[in-house]
């Protein structure tokens, strides 16, 4: 499950707030905040066939404690609500997956303090009109519950949401990466109500980033990636300008060798011309005036010299 849900608020705070006080700079009592525990996110198969491992959830744990949760993944600073200063991964006596394993999940507790500006929303909270949730996070990579490969690799020719035999394909999230926030949101089933997730590592790395927005998910980096990504980004500029200097060069030639085998175009017309083609034609149209130029200038090697027949008139007297 990416979403997750409010499930109940708070009766004992007198062991949670020593905890809560790490996050404050003036130490609060028991009736200045309001507290909520809410579950993050499962082992279970989603609407987008993919789900975390349980170790993957037990690695979310550690990095959410601490995290802002906001409103509809807007990472403002007037959009922090809550904040989470406990979790836990516990699995739940009595209910499997729809793969038959063990259900796990992720729960934080989160509070929230009491002021004016507080009031509409833990109200919301309590008459559930705020409830789902959803993470935002960052994984490794995305494995084939099929094959073990990496989804979409060309290792893996196995495609989420289909049946194998028996069983279904879907994606387990691995390698948990970080965890950035946690969000309301008022309709959890749209697509960028999910996980936000990254899969940014190894030979797929701008394939997977290409395929995220065109998806419309968000997409987001932590420090390495995003040092990968503009390393990725430079390398592509500095072959972007070879090209370009290439396709100068042809072009050079194309004007050049035009003039030369008197194509009866003018300079202004072919340089509009040579604008709207590809490398590729720029390429085939040099290599016909090439031949064209050829014709009319054949090339002769500087030593070159006419055989003369010689005559035989007179050829007695010759010494």
């Amino acid at each position: 499950m990416k979403k997750g849900l409010v499930i109940k608020s708070n009766e004992n705070l007198a062991e949670d707030i020593a905890l809560i006080n790490t996050y404050t700079r003036s130490d609060l009592t028991e009736d200045q905040v309001y507290t909520f525990s809410v579950v993050l996110c499962d082992n279970e198969v989603d609407r987008d066939y993919e789900r975390f491992t349980v170790e993957s959830l037990f690695a979310l744990e550690k990095l959410f404690v601490g995290k802002t949760g906001i409103m509809d993944h807007s990472p403002k600073a007037e959009n922090q609500l809550a904040r989470i200063y406990k979790t836990e991964v516990e699995a739940v006596e009595g209910e499997v997956t729809t793969t038959g394993d063990q259900y796990f999940r992720l729960i934080a507790k989160a509070y929230v303090p009491r002021t004016e500006s507080t009031k509409d929303f833990i109200s919301k909270l309590e008459t559930g009109i705020l409830k789902e949730v959803s993470v935002g996070c960052s994984v490794e990579s995305t494995l084939c519950s099929i094959c073990g490969n990496p989804i979409n690799s060309s290792m893996c020719n196995h495609h989420k949401g289909e049946y194998y035999g028996d069983t279904l394909c879907y994606g387990e999230l691995t390698g948990v990466k970080d965890a950035y926030e946690w969000s309301f949101v008022a309709v959890p089933s749209q697509k960028k109500a999910g996980v936000i997730k990254s899969f940014l590592k190894g030979e797929n790395f701008m394939e997977n980033i290409i395929k995220c927005l065109k998806s419309e998910k968000q997409v987001t980096l932590n420090k390495d990636e995003k040092v990968k990504l503009l390393s990725y980004i430079q390398n592509l500029e500095k072959d972007a300008e070879c090209g370009r200097a290439y396709r100068e060069s042809v072009v050079k030639d194309i004007m050049r060798l035009s003039l030369i085998s008197k194509s009866g175009i003018s300079s202004a017309t072919m340089e509009s011309i040579v604008k709207t083609l590809s490398i590729n034609e720029l390429c085939e149209l040099r290599n016909v005036y090439q031949d064209r130029a050829s014709e009319r200038l054949p090339i002769v090697p500087q030593s070159y010299k006419e055989n003369k027949s010689v005559s035989n008139k007179n050829q007695e007297f010759t010494i």
